[in-house]
């Protein structure tokens, strides 16, 4: 085994908001690998939509050289990884190809719940830990807090804390020799068989698949012929080089470089993120630990506004899924939003920014159904099988059980606060696993339903806190719930895009705020219109449009009462012949209406 002195490969994580892509800003300007025309926020986030939202969703690697005072050269590989727990694997993978990381906390703000989270990702990984003070020029910033509350929550020794500013630069140059004085070098024998870890690709309209990978053992060049273990398939490679931060073509990438490589791989599926890279002939014993398939945890159908749209929607969908293993779609039909796609995500974030590139980019105007969870449903011959959408819900006498998706979901909330919070989590029912004090802040561990939190729950936990709260998740498998599906009627006709799957408890709330909010967007008719939820065949709620009223006595001034109660009769027996025959069109405009307020 043997080290390469002069290269540290390290990433930056961190809560989201504090500070992560600002302070990448600043090293890339100390080492001079950004150029005065090339200058702007956010360099590593590529995306228009990471630097709005000021978000990470494609993690981008960068080469940098460092020169140290004392003249000593050194190769820095700084790893972008996302920040949002949607990508926490992808997040992982990023960090099984370091061999330390930043771990930045916001002066003003301190320990978040991500924090902790990315903290025990990063010593689950092994890596060495640089704890970085940031944002210390605020007003508020609380530097030696932050530093003190890093040791009590996460047990980072404080000593080695730097104190640093991303928006100013000061302590720029403590970090760079923290890089070097405390993350190790990397280590791998050049003269062994080839093993590399995929920690992310994306697809090149040229070139095909191109693989960002971490020479963990060999060396890799040009024309060698390459195994991808998990996928089973061969390439030969046709370039290797590193990040500039764009791709720059090199001759050899060797033991413990960052770099990528081009096989002409043409399906991103048969590269998955985490897969391990070996050669043709001699094989590495054993792929990397951790592998796991990109597997769709949150699902939705999306249906374009304009029918004439749904070929274009296709399209836009199939050039998505080519840089997105994780994303998939298959088309359905609904009665009431026509063709469309039922698509899975890592989660609603991931589900958020699919839908705003899908508008922005491609000029489309689509219609979300609520987003929904995959239920494990035991049917009563024995049979087990997965469904996400309501359609394909069994009836009640079939199925012997339901199992839902459970998450641990981790909040730090101010103490103040702590009361409506936990109110808050058993409406959701939710079950209590610890509650540590840390400082003036509190620490929640529940067991929540997935689907609980899937609407409204992030808005709600900000708005009762003030936006102190702040939230992270890890799934933790199935359990048996008391699960019904809820179905939406419009003049007795089930509209299938409103069908939703919900807990025993919630059906009738649920059910009562879709009628109601259905009966004030369904335009009216000549005709009294019910709009009702049902469970089975058992009316759970119900509102009804009312009629347009035709004065039908306005002409009888005086005169005989039988007069007028015949016109009224022949008026009744008109209505209900048009009930009869009669059809009620439901508008765009009112699913999007639900829609929007489902919570």
């Amino acid at each position: 085994m043997t080290r390469s002195p002069n290269i540290r490969n390290f990433s930056i994580i961190a809560h989201v908001d504090h500070g992560k892509s600002t302070l990448a800003d600043r090293i890339l300007e100390q080492l001079g690998a950004m150029g005065e025309r090339d200058k702007r926020d956010q360099t590593l986030d590529t995306l228009e939509l990471e630097r709005e939202r000021g978000i990470t969703i494609k993690s981008t690697p960068i080469r940098l050289q460092y020169v140290r005072p004392n003249g000593e050269e050194y190769v820095f590989n700084l790893i972008d990884t996302p920040g949002h727990v949607d990508f926490n694997y992808e997040v992982s993978r990023s960090l099984a190809a370091c061999e330390g990381v930043l771990l930045l906390v916001d002066a003003s703000q301190g320990v978040e719940a991500q924090t902790i989270v990315n903290a025990y990702l990063a010593i689950d990984n092994d890596l060495e830990i640089v704890p970085v003070v940031n944002k210390i020029d605020l007003p508020a910033a609380d530097p030696e807090g932050a530093a003190a509350e890093l040791e009590e929550v996460i047990g980072i020794p404080a000593d080695n804390a730097v104190f640093a500013s991303g928006k100013t630069g000061q302590g720029v140059p403590e970090i760079l020799e923290a890089i070097v004085e405390h993350i190790p070098a990397p280590s791998g024998d050049p003269q062994a068989p080839l093993k590399a870890l995929i920690f992310d690709s994306f697809f090149d309209a040229y070139q095909g698949v191109i693989l960002f990978v971490r020479v963990l053992e060999g060396t890799l060049n040009p024309k060698d012929q390459i195994h991808l273990m998990n996928a089973g398939k061969s390439f030969e490679v046709d370039k290797v080089g590193t990040f500039s931060p764009g791709l720059v073509v090199g001759d050899t990438l060797p033991a413990g470089a960052v770099g990528w490589v081009a096989a002409g791989i043409k399906d991103i599926q048969d590269a998955q993120v985490g897969d391990t890279l070996t050669g043709k002939e001699s094989r590495t014993a054993e792929p990397f630990p951790g592998f796991k398939p990109a597997q769709p945890v949150v699902f939705s159908g999306l249906y374009p506004t304009d029918t004439e749209d749904y070929r274009k929607l296709r399209e836009a969908l199939e050039k998505l899924k080519l840089n997105d293993a994780a994303f998939n779609f298959e088309p359905e039909t609904s009665e009431a939003l026509g063709f469309g796609f039922r698509c899975g995500f890592l989660g609603l974030l991931h589900a958020e920014i699919i839908q705003e590139r899908l508008e922005r980019e491609y000029d489309l105007d689509l219609i979300a159904t609520a987003p929904a969870v995959v239920y494990r449903v035991t049917l009563t011959n024995g049979e087990v099988f997965e469904t996400q959408n309501p359609a394909e819900f069994p009836t009640r006498d079939r199925i012997e059980l339901v199992e839902e998706p459970y998450i641990k979901l981790s909040v730090m909330v101010p103490e103040e606060y702590v009361g409506p919070i936990m109110q808050l989590l058993q409406e959701r029912r939710g079950a209590m696993q610890t509650m540590n004090y840390i400082g003036k802040r509190v620490e929640l561990v529940y067991e929540v339903p997935f689907a609980e939190i899937l609407y409204d729950f992030h808005d709600r936990l900000k708005s009762i806190s003030r936006g102190y709260a702040s939230m992270d998740y890890e799934q933790i498998g199935y359990r048996e719930g008391d699960l019904r599906k809820v179905d939406i009627l419009v003049n007795n006709e089930v509209i299938d895009a409103l069908a939703v799957i919900v807990h025993e408890t919630k059906t009738y709330s649920l059910g009562r705020k879709i009628v109601d909010k259905m009966a004030e967007v369904i335009p009216r008719q000549m005709f009294p219109v019910p709009v009702q939820a049902t469970i089975g065949g058992k009316i759970i709620a119900r509102a009804t449009v009312k009629a347009f009223r035709k004065d039908v006595l306005a002409k009888c001034y005086g005169g005989d009462i039988t007069r007028k109660k015949k016109l009224l009769e022949k008026q009744k027996k008109g209505r209900a012949r048009m009930k009869q025959f009669g059809t009620v069109e439901v508008p765009q405009e009112a699913f999007l209406a639900v829609l929007a307020n489902e919570d």
